[in-house]
């Protein structure tokens, strides 16, 4: 069964888990909507490769939890079922383990791409915000070395980093943006 063979309007939030485990493509869903999920470049791909290869070893020992790409996390605003997936995720609460969904991630990444950056830049950014859990939220730019963090603690207000470390307070552990962009060629 595809998700397309079982497609109302407005689709259920089970339709739609149950047509997300055997689609090809993924899909976002927003109030019983859904959208499908293009595909990402190659910086794209290294860039998550790296943050995996670096965060992964810092979570040994902890019941914290680093998906990319393909598990989703679950909100509820304004009455609505919502299902996002963020690019990163990271979960450190150990009740936190639904099969396909995340609902209480305390870091999420997003890499900005010309289809994406406005709706991660706005829309995903306000819908975050209102996760209890959710410590911090990156977005990183795959054109040029840069780094937009909100915090939670800095009342979600954006701090740009070019150079240096990025501070991942949820871990106790930095990035650098060289680490970051290890392997991509070309970017200012």
């Amino acid at each position: 069964m595809t998700i397309s063979s079982i497609l109302q309007i407005p689709l259920t939030v089970d339709a739609y888990l149950t047509g997300e485990e055997n689609c090809e493509l993924r899909h976002e869903y927003i109030g019983g909507q859904i959208y499908a999920m293009t595909g990402a470049s190659r910086q794209h791909g290294l860039i998550i490769t790296n943050l995996i290869a670096f965060l992964r070893p810092q979570l040994r020992g902890s019941h914290c939890q680093i998906f990319a790409n393909d598990m989703k996390v679950r909100l509820f605003i304004g009455g609505d079922d919502i299902f996002y997936y963020p690019d990163l995720l990271l979960s450190c609460d150990p009740n936190d383990r639904e099969r396909y969904y995340c609902t209480h991630p305390c870091l999420i990444i997003e890499v900005l791409s010309n289809s994406t950056e406005r709706i991660d830049r706005r829309e995903k950014l306000l819908a975050y915000q209102t996760l209890p859990s959710l410590r911090e939220y990156l977005l990183i730019a795959q054109n040029r070395r840069e780094v937009q963090i909100h915090r939670r603690s800095q009342q979600w207000k954006a701090e740009i980093i070019t150079a240096g470390e990025v501070a991942l307070n949820c871990l106790d552990c930095a990035l650098t943006i060289e680490m970051i962009y290890e392997e991509i060629d070309g970017l200012t």
